[in-house]
């Protein structure tokens, strides 16, 4: 790793490839991250959650053939404050690949990376992103104790808390703890990443990254408890749930969730003006009415990230 890395702003990816099979039909014409997610595309959620860590630079990596929807839909970020940048992802060799495609981007920065179909609510969850985005050294990895540890990478305890393992997808799971698709970096990611050999199923494990991580003493895992919601979007089931919960949350509470206009505003890298000008253009939906009433409502002093 170059000197003085961790001085470097941190750069976010956002994978959003694949081909969605455990989505198809629904997939068969559309990337899955372009599917509804309540009253938002899915692509929303993840987005929302590397900009909540304060990371204004930005790339997307999807296939050939979904990558000009994402543009269409999500320009070159400036209405969002942020910059985007995209990246084909030729075929799908796994999470870690993101790496290896946005090498001479990410330039020994560091990195957060977060799966396109992962949607993550919490009290004060802007709070430990932007610690994980900044920490000097190491990497952090986000845990969410499940029912099925299985289906997972599976992070496992020492009885002092600190994390001794992971294993993906095991047989026998050694905990209930999964590893979220959300990871942050530091420079050395593109190093560790280039050294990674495919497993077994031909991909670059993003569990083998960690590994390296958790080897050298690098690894930080963040348990994420009570009162946060972790939702894998990528099947019939999830997908139904994820709409349901936000549809819940801002029904109940009048909350937003996965906007990334309102983290834009509340995170100063846009002002009111330019919310407003959004808010106009989505006036017929709730979502830009409710937009609207946060533009007008908030004075921009005030406007600090949730």
């Amino acid at each position: 790793m170059s000197e003085n890395t961790a001085t470097k702003p941190t750069k976010g990816i956002l994978l959003a490839g694949g081909s969605g099979t455990r989505l198809h039909p629904m997939t068969q014409a559309v990337s899955k991250q372009l599917l509804p997610v309540y009253d938002k595309p899915m692509i929303f959620y993840p987005l929302s959650t590397l900009m909540l860590a304060g990371i204004r630079d930005i790339m997307i990596i999807s296939t050939p053939a979904d990558l000009p929807l994402f543009r269409r839909l999500l320009g070159d970020g400036s209405d969002l404050g942020v910059t985007f940048t995209y990246r084909e992802q030729p075929s799908p060799d796994g999470i870690a690949q993101a790496f290896i495609i946005a090498d001479d981007w990410l330039d020994d920065s560091p990195c957060g990376l977060i799966l396109g179909d992962n949607l993550i609510f919490a009290d004060h969850l802007g709070k430990q992103l932007r610690a994980a985005a900044t920490r000097p050294t190491g990497a952090t990895v986000f845990a969410y104790e499940v029912r099925d540890p299985e289906r997972y990478g599976v992070v496992s305890f020492a009885p002092d808390g600190h994390a001794l393992d992971i294993v993906e997808k095991p047989t026998h799971p050694l905990s209930n703890w999964a590893v979220t698709g959300l990871y942050f970096y530091d420079g050395r990611v593109r190093e560790y990443a280039r050294s990674l050999k495919p497993s077994p199923r031909g991909e670059l494990e993003i569990t083998d990254l960690n590994r390296i991580y958790l080897q050298n003493g690098d690894l930080h895992v963040q348990r994420l408890g009570r009162g946060c919601a972790w939702l894998d979007a990528g099947m019939p089931d999830s997908l139904m749930q994820a709409g349901q919960f936000v549809q819940t949350i801002q029904s109940r509470q009048g909350l937003l969730v996965g906007s990334p206009h309102e983290v834009a505003f509340r995170r100063g890298f846009i002002d009111a003006a330019a919310l407003q000008s959004y808010a106009r253009r989505m006036i017929k939906t709730e979502l830009g009415r409710a937009l609207m009433d946060i533009a007008n409502a908030i004075p921009e002093k005030d406007a600090e990230a949730a």
